[in-house]
């Protein structure tokens, strides 16, 4: 069992093989924009998730999505090069929907700010329910 500290550097360096070794190992002119995000590793270094997002059309998602799954192996080989370790993870390519994810919350966002004026400019115009001095005054006595 190795420590957290070492899955996590090795995942950081198998996010950047990953990078490196895409342009090297798959050679299909239909892939994507693809971007390497995240990297985790189990601490006995025997699986690694990889996390990706693709940039451009869902026509594009999805064909780089299948051209990253069909390459897996070759991808995986390739990090194992470059490793020194003996036993390559083996990778599991995650699809990260975090940048949508994003977009919706800033949308969410705008739409709460632009609310928020509409309470505002409510409330600069509003008048009070009761009296001005709702406590009740008792009249001084002389």
């Amino acid at each position: 069992m190795a420590d957290r500290s070492r899955a996590l550097r090795l995942a950081e360096r198998i996010k950047v093989l990953a990078a490196s070794a895409l342009a090297k190992v798959v050679k299909d002119p239909d892939l994507g924009f693809v971007t390497f995000t995240d990297a985790r590793v189990t601490p006995d270094l025997m699986q690694a998730r990889l996390f990706y997002t693709v940039f451009g059309s869902d026509e594009d998602k999805a064909l780089t999505v299948a051209i990253l799954r069909k390459n897996t192996g070759r991808l995986r080989g390739e990090i194992g090069k470059q490793l020194s370790i003996r036993m390559t993870p083996t990778l599991e390519l995650i699809l990260d929907d975090v940048p949508e994810n994003a977009d919706d919350l800033n949308d969410l966002l705008a739409e709460a700010k632009r609310r928020d004026g509409e309470v505002e400019k409510l409330a600069k115009g509003a008048k009070h329910a009761g009296d001005p001095d709702p406590y009740i005054q008792k009249p001084q006595e002389d």
